[in-house]
């Protein structure tokens, strides 16, 4: 059997339709607005652009830009805010229509559906008139434009909706080949992990699908993990749950009848949670995972008494696959949403409350299917963490562990704030907005809880000091901390800080990157009594905080690297030095 018969025999053949720029259609339709207006949906970290309708990018007006620069090129763009459950409850319409042309599909995101082609296209004589009378479908019913794609496999299925292309059976993996890796994040957008493993990749060479693909197997598992495996797939023109890898195990159901009946989504959300609660301990238990999960409502009329079932199907394949409860009841709100929201119901129609609710996990499979790693997240230690923690809070308190979290500010005390473990503390300061003068990098991998008093001398044995117009006196040659200053007050080192001074907003080479309990340790022999010789210095950088208030702070700081503590087989050491009112203080430490 020949290599493309093979691909072919592995693989289901599935259409994909595609609305376009969702998120930017979803807000307008809310908005009650025409598709020629103008429009951008922003959201991630600096509320940067994440998508753009036609009419905006034809004005310059480009996905990854800040919000300031794309109303400079477009004056007239409207603005909203990335909402998933908004994108989910308004794509139901789109849902319902195609469903009239074939049933049986899969949501795999809001804007994106998978469909079985192989009996529809059958039905309605070709492929080809399947793409025609789905997309002629979405647009009567719902006034938006689409496209359909068909092809072997997911990820071919989806790039070939955006081309609005049928690939011939077996042709998948050569269609893919010549297309740069940087299009499998069609496949999972705003995924941050698979976005930096393509950027990997680009710098190792493996510039196109079909580099992917060669790669040896056991290679890629070995060095890329089970993302790597799952792109190769992908990049193979294979489905990402292959029948023949697959155990088949029974479905799990979970039902819950509603008396009375809920006419609101919180009061039904509320019984969604139990059930999935319910869901997910069951596939625990039996260490299962699910790759698609089969959300089921029995609405009833409240005039005639008459019932009708609402069904939707999920797809919920991550790189381990399972879904968390909370996932699973997020997924049940936004669709709870669509149901109970006349517009999504179409022309005429009011919602019906809501009776009762089952949940059903299919494409159950082993979890974990892949050996765990020896170290990292695969071999349990986060859960194990997680769990230690938790019985520390539950004998102690929950304020007894602390956590740090990235806020804003200027120097990296500032940027640290402790929050209750597990607990979700808004940040004081917005570490998003731009904080001029903030310390540059690199990030300190120690800052202490307090600053100790220290002494910067020059060669001559002088004090070094920095005046108004920011000249030293002379450059810094000796930094002593006195001894009985540096174990006193300062209480130890609040190790983990340390990643909250990167100038990006980031958390660079932190120390407790991550849900890291936090404390204070005694720490303080790597600089009591510090007296050591200036090897290299930089600075110094002003910061003048508040400046107009009786409580502002003026600083300069200075960074230097002096050689270690005088015990033999110490590396030199990098210290971050700070200046107010004449008197030097050691702030942080370097690696």
């Amino acid at each position: 059997m020949s290599e493309r018969t093979a691909t072919a025999t592995a693989v289901t053949r599935t259409a994909c339709l595609w609305v376009p720029d969702w998120p930017v259609v979803a807000a307008l339709v809310v908005a009650g607005l025409g598709p020629e207006v103008p429009a951008a949906v922003t959201g991630g970290p600096g509320g940067r652009i994440v998508a753009v309708s036609a009419p905006a990018r034809s004005a310059g007006v480009r996905r990854g830009m800040r919000r300031r620069e794309a109303q400079g090129r477009c004056p007239d763009l409207q603005l909203w805010t990335a909402d998933d459950a908004r994108d989910a409850r308004e794509f139901e319409p789109v849902a319902v229509a195609a469903e009239t042309v074939v049933s049986g599909l899969e949501i795999a995101r809001p804007g994106l559906l998978l469909l079985p082609s192989g009996g529809a296209a059958r039905y309605h004589g070709s492929e080809h008139d399947l793409a025609r009378e789905l997309t002629e479908q979405v647009a009567v019913r719902t006034g938006h434009e689409c496209q359909v794609g068909v092809a072997d496999g997911y990820l071919a299925a989806v790039l070939a909706a955006r081309d609005d292309a049928v690939v011939p059976p077996g042709d998948s993996r050569d269609y893919l080949a010549p297309r740069p890796a940087a299009v499998l994040v069609h496949a999972r957008p705003a995924d941050r992990a698979l976005t930096e493993l393509v950027d990997l990749w680009r710098r190792l060479g493996v510039r196109t699908l079909a580099d992917l693909a060669a790669l040896p197997d056991a290679a890629v598992a070995a060095r890329f993990g089970d993302l790597g495996v799952w792109a190769q797939r992908l990049a193979r023109g294979q489905d990402v749950r292959p029948p023949a890898r697959r155990r088949l195990v029974e479905d799990l159901t979970v039902t819950e009848e509603l008396d009375p009946p809920a006419h609101r989504v919180d009061v039904a959300t509320f019984a969604a949670r139990r059930l999935a609660e319910r869901l997910h301990d069951d596939l625990h238990r039996r260490g299962l995972a699910c790759g698609r999960l089969r959300i089921t409502a029995r609405a009833v009329d409240p005039v005639t008494g008459e019932a009708r079932t609402l069904e939707r199907l999920w797809r919920t394949d991550d790189t381990l696959g399972g879904l968390s409860a909370a996932r699973i009841t997020d997924r049940v709100r936004w669709q709870l949403e669509g149901w109970l929201t006349a517009s999504s119901l179409g022309q005429g129609e009011q919602p019906a409350p809501i009776a009762g609710l089952s949940l059903a996990a299919e494409e159950v499979t082993p979890a974990g299917a892949l050996q765990p790693r020896l170290w990292g997240p695969g071999a349990g230690e986060d859960l194990r963490a997680r769990r230690a923690v938790e019985r520390v809070q539950a004998l102690l308190g929950g304020d007894a562990v602390l956590t740090v979290r990235l806020q804003g500010g200027r120097d990296p005390r500032d940027r640290v704030q402790l929050v209750p473990y597990g607990e979700q503390v808004p940040p004081e300061r917005d570490p998003d907005r731009p904080w001029p003068g903030a310390l540059p990098p690199p990030a300190p991998s120690v800052v202490l809880p307090e600053p100790v008093p220290a002494r910067v001398l020059d060669a001559a044995g002088r004090p070094v000091v920095v005046d108004v117009r920011l000249a030293v006196s002379g450059e810094p040659a000796r930094v002593v901390v006195p001894e009985e200053t540096a174990g006193g007050g300062s209480g130890g080192a609040a190790g983990g800080a340390s990643g909250a001074s990167g100038g990006s907003g980031s958390v660079p080479g932190s120390r407790a990157s991550g849900d890291v309990a936090s404390g204070r340790a005694d720490d303080g022999g790597a600089w009591a009594g510090l007296d050591a010789a200036v090897v290299d210095w930089a600075g110094p950088w002003p910061v003048a905080e508040r400046w107009w208030t009786s409580r502002g702070k003026r600083r300069v700081f200075l960074q230097v690297v002096v050689d270690g503590p005088g015990r033999s087989g110490e590396l030199t050491l990098g210290l971050l030095l700070s200046s107010a009112a004449g008197t030097w203080s050691l702030e942080a430490l370097y690696d």
